[in-house]
């Protein structure tokens, strides 16, 4: 499926006609696909690059040294989950996946009591500074892409700023291993929505991505090399009283041939911080659309959705 494909230049040029046409087009794609791609987004291919690179050797360290990583009570929000902890909301099937998340690092004491410390990966040199400057470009670029959302749902175009600035943002390495026998379903990673106002995701090292269109069927997505693939999750849903709808996904199996294959995918989910209110805005409410959510903090969904999807207990 060719999704719609953005110029993030367009938005961030001086020229009020460029920028105008963005917020249209932006807007129109997620009317009508609810996935968008966003070219000239000023994440460079050799940061990309050497992020994958850092990602595949880290997850070729033998398992008791990736577990080295992995400390229960973080919740799967900084460090390694190994294979099979996660599952989809309202499924008790595990995702076929691992995982590594890097998270926010905190710039001053009162960040510090709000984030843990990211895990340091001592194996795999410049893992830590690598997924650092990513984490950053990643989080200009986001900033920007809701800078357009805002502008979209006629508020003012910094709405989000305050509430993303040291926000809760976490950047996920996630690796599908190769598949070493008959497989109980074709679906590696169940369908689902994120939980975040935002995802960017950077490339896959394979195929496998699918969305669920409005006429419930499954499409593949796929994306050029040069672009970041952009969707709407669930506390963008609940703030927009489903004006911009969460986009539902799920990862399938590749082809026999390529079962001896492993599929690694980085997605940057944009979260705000925990403070923020997800009440439904008032300019998405009106007699056709009554609100549908009841009033909550990014803090209480987050927590909330950790539990559901087995991350924590």
């Amino acid at each position: 499926m060719a999704i719609p494909t953005v110029d993030l230049s367009d938005f961030l040029s001086t020229n009020p006609v460029r920028k105008k046409e963005f917020v249209q087009q932006l807007g129109q794609a997620y009317g009508e696909v609810g996935f968008v791609a966003v070219k000239n987004h000023g994440i460079s291919d050799g940061l990309i690059e050497d992020l994958y690179k850092h990602v595949q050797q880290f997850f070729s360290l033998p398992l008791e040294q990736k577990r080295k990583y992995e400390i229960g009570e973080l919740a799967g929000q900084r460090g390694y989950t190994s294979f099979g902890t996660e599952h989809a909301k309202g499924s008790d099937a595990p995702d076929l996946k691992e995982f590594f998340q890097y998270g926010q690092v905190a710039k001053n004491q009162f960040l510090e009591k709000l984030y843990p410390p990211n895990v340091q990966v001592n194996q795999v040199k410049f893992f830590n500074k690598t997924f650092e400057g990513a984490y950053r470009a990643f989080e200009i670029s986001a900033t920007s892409l809701l800078q357009a959302i805002a502008l979209y749902l006629q508020l003012d175009e910094f709405y989000f700023d305050e509430f993303i600035s040291n926000g809760n943002s976490i950047l996920r390495a996630i690796h599908y291993p190769p598949i070493t026998h008959e497989p109980k379903t074709s679906v590696r990673a169940e369908q689902h929505e994120d939980i975040n106002l935002i995802t960017l995701l950077v490339g896959a090292s394979a195929d496998g991505l699918e969305i669920l269109t409005k006429e419930q069927v499954w499409v593949p997505v796929t994306s050029l090399p040069e672009q970041i693939v952009f969707n709407v999750g669930d506390m963008l849903q609940r703030l927009t009283n489903n004006k911009l709808r969460s986009t539902t996904l799920r990862v399938v199996n590749p082809d026999r041939s390529l079962w001896h294959t492993s599929r690694f995918s980085i997605p940057f989910f944009l979260h705000p911080n925990a403070g923020m209110s997800l009440a439904c805005l008032e300019g998405c409410i009106d007699a056709a659309n009554p609100k549908s959510y009841s009033d909550a903090t990014a803090g209480e969904y987050l927590d909330e959705r950790l539990w559901e999807i087995g991350l924590k207990k």
